[in-house]
């Protein structure tokens, strides 16, 4: 006796709450996203195989971009206020402190601070700025930036990190180093694009010897 043949019925699955879901996601994304804001100094700094993480507090940054132009950055903003108003008093300058404070980078000399900060953040671009005076020994602002930095960080941490681009001739970086010298500022990091270590060479046969076994 054969077997009774059920009737074959075709599948329909609903998808409308799959599609609601999925432009929910869409949207949420798209509204969450902030997107990264185009770099004021961009720089593209040599490789190295280092993998000490810089710091992420008490920075003091200096940046050196393709042209040997010179900035400084800072994210503690206490600190900033103790710099802009030891400027005024051994300036003579008038500087706007709430600006100074808020400012992400310098790139002027000190008699041209006051019209730095009258600027609106979206137009203090490095290439349209002449960066911080720092060519020759004698006139190398640096100097005295990194020595009223110092003051303000007196008793306290300060990382002194050091950011050039893979273009940037060694003059410029020569005179930032005499800047720190002058200071006593002999210990700080480089700013590097990190990478795998080479396999073969000495430092990947160092790295495989601590690894653990596989077992």
């Amino acid at each position: 006796m054969s077997r009774p043949k059920l009737p074959r019925k075709s599948t329909s699955v609903d998808m409308t709450a799959m599609c609601d879901v999925a432009f929910l996601l869409l949207s949420f994304f798209i509204l969450t996203t902030k997107f990264k804001p185009s770099e004021a100094i961009p720089v593209v700094t040599p490789n190295s195989v280092a993998n000490k993480v810089a710091p992420e507090k008490d920075l003091v940054l200096i940046t050196i971009d393709k042209d040997g132009k010179v900035f400084l950055s800072m994210d503690d903003e206490q600190k900033k206020e103790y710099i802009a108003n030891t400027i005024i008093q051994t300036k003579n300058l008038k500087l706007d402190i709430k600006a100074f404070k808020k400012a992400s980078f310098f790139g002027v000399a000190f008699n041209q601070l006051p019209s730095f900060l009258a600027l609106p953040e979206e137009s203090r671009k490095a290439n349209v700025l002449p960066g911080i005076p720092c060519k020759d020994s004698a006139n190398n602002e640096l100097t005295e930036w990194i020595r009223i930095v110092t003051s303000a960080y007196q008793g306290q941490k300060m990382n002194l990190l050091l950011k050039g681009d893979n273009q940037a001739k060694y003059p410029a970086f020569e005179q930032v180093i005499e800047a720190f010298k002058k200071n006593d500022q002999l210990k700080f990091q480089m700013v590097t694009n990190p990478e795998s270590v080479p396999m073969g060479s000495d430092l990947w046969k160092q790295s495989q010897k601590g690894a653990p076994k596989e077992g």
